[in-house]
């Protein structure tokens, strides 16, 4: 019963085994569904402020900065993917090598990433979605596409009365109809998002190649401009641009890069997840990490970085040349680019469930349960989708945006640590994928994590800790002793 028991490496093979997970995703596959995960209104709208506000055209060293970080964690993450191939992610890997209740900490924490990320991006998508509207001069209410906070505050703005009520419909209605592309199966989803992969990829390349015959040099220059001090509303001290300003931008652009991990929540699905996963995490991290670089170039080259609107940086780029139509182009890829973003946070959320649910931390019928026809886990699934649809329809977006980084820290920070204990502890486990350097980039990689969990505001490290004791306490009071490990080794391997 001790809370730092270990899941051995047998039971996960033996939970491989009997898996009834449709395996379907070759390394391609999944390699899109890393891609679908990390591009998305990111690369839109962060380049803008990072730029504008810190780095200037730096704004490229600043993601190289970003990218070497997530370099690291994908790289231990990818070295787990192929010992242990399973759906359960940061969770399984610490429950193989820390104990359960390391496991389990992750694993409750990994809702912040997961499905909070997916309401995040269902309320950045209806924002899109309404812009795109707007374009062809078609508008929906105010109350009918915001939370009543937000409505009330647009209201205001535009000198309108306030509303009593607000419901973000656009949020809610997409967010269903994820939800019921998930239930009926991963093959579907897949190729849901491969075709919204291949559109926004192809917008990140028409921004890239179009924008690049319209970049002056002159916009680079300086490369990293001279630190300047400023003082914030708040009153305190900061610097802007330098060596400093750069940093800062790393850290606001490290999350264009957060998604990789999705990947490794496939496993249970992907044909040879030894090593198609590995590839997989690692190739979409050095893709995505190119196109943003490749990005941030074009753009501070085609306007000077002060000129660029933080809101919308790529329109503003090209409006800034003459090309007003591109705004089309953008607005319609960040709109499906979202949608599968959403798509794949919200599969990594039901797997990592299902991975919990196997190991009797969480009841087995509700999220183990997998459908006799798609072989998906659907009322798990449909669960997902109905919190995700209320919180997004009447929750701010900016309540919960960051909500979703301090886990995906914590999950990043963990693994890094965890691989090192890994390769100490059990050095004869057949490795198809081994992370280089092991001790040096887990190091840094923990280090990098943990850092960007110290730059979050005050209030977001309240919550992190409330949601954290809360999950501590459904720990000792249900998964404790639930645990499949309470069982005698005839049912559990061990």
């Amino acid at each position: 019963m001790s809370i730092w028991r270990v899941k051995p490496v047998s039971a996960f093979e033996s939970d491989a085994k009997k898996s009834e997970l449709k395996r379907v995703l070759t390394k391609w596959g999944l390699t899109s569904l890393g891609i679908g995960a990390i591009i998305g209104g990111g690369i839109f709208t962060l380049t803008g402020i990072a730029a504008r506000e810190f780095a200037g055209p730096a704004l490229a060293v600043s993601f190289i900065i970003a990218g070497i970080g997530c370099l690291f964690a994908s790289l231990c993450y990818a070295e787990f993917a192929s010992v242990l191939p399973v759906e359960g992610s940061a969770y399984a890997y610490a429950y193989g090598t820390i104990g359960e209740i390391f496991a389990w900490f992750i694993g409750w924490n990994l809702v912040l990433e997961y499905m909070m990320g997916a309401t995040t991006v269902a309320v950045a998508w209806s924002g899109y979605f309404t812009k795109l509207l707007h374009l062809f001069h078609l508008d929906i209410p105010i109350w009918l596409c915001n939370d009543l906070a937000t409505a009330k505050e647009k209201c205001a703005e535009m000198g309108l009365d306030a509303p009593s009520f607000a419901f973000n419909l656009p949020a809610f209605l997409i967010t269903w109809i994820i939800t019921a592309i998930l239930v009926k199966g991963i093959k579907e989803a897949a190729k849901t998002n491969n075709a919204i992969v291949i559109l926004k990829v192809g917008a990140v390349l028409f921004v890239i190649f179009a924008g690049m015959f319209y970049v002056n040099a002159e916009n680079w220059s300086p490369f990293i401009p001279e630190p300047t001090k400023v003082i914030s509303e708040d009153g305190a001290e900061k610097i802007k641009y330098g060596w400093n300003g750069v940093i800062t931008a790393a850290t606001i652009v490290f999350f264009a890069y957060i998604g990789f991990d999705a990947v490794s929540t496939q496993a249970g699905e992907a044909i040879n997840p030894r090593k198609d996963v590995p590839f997989a995490i690692v190739a979409s991290l050095l893709i995505c990490t190119a196109l943003y670089i490749a990005v941030s170039l074009v753009l501070t080259g085609m306007v000077k970085y002060d000129k660029l609107d933080k809101a919308a940086p790529v329109a503003s780029a090209f409006a800034g040349v003459g090309i007003d139509w591109a705004v089309f182009i953008v607005t319609i890829a960040a709109t499906a680019g979202l949608m599968s973003v959403m798509l794949v946070m919200m599969l990594g959320q039901t797997r990592i469930f299902l991975g919990m649910a196997k190991d009797g931390l969480l009841p087995h019928n509700i999220f183990g349960k997998i459908h006799p026809e798609f072989k998906t886990p659907y009322i798990s699934t449909i669960l997902v989708g109905f919190v995700i649809s209320l919180v997004a329809a009447f929750t701010p977006i900016e309540k919960i945006s960051e909500m979703c980084s301090m886990g995906t820290l914590l999950a990043f920070s963990m693994v890094c640590v965890a691989v090192m204990i890994l390769r100490k502890n059990k050095p004869e486990l057949e490795r198809p994928y081994k992370t280089p350097a092991v001790y040096l980039v887990g190091t840094l990689g923990a280090l990098f994590n943990v850092f960007l969990m110290t730059r979050t505001r005050p209030e977001t490290k309240f919550f992190f800790i409330c949601w954290s004791i809360l999950g501590i306490l459904v720990y000792f009071l249900y998964s404790k002793h639930h645990s499949k490990l309470n069982q005698p080794s005839s049912e559990n391997p061990s």
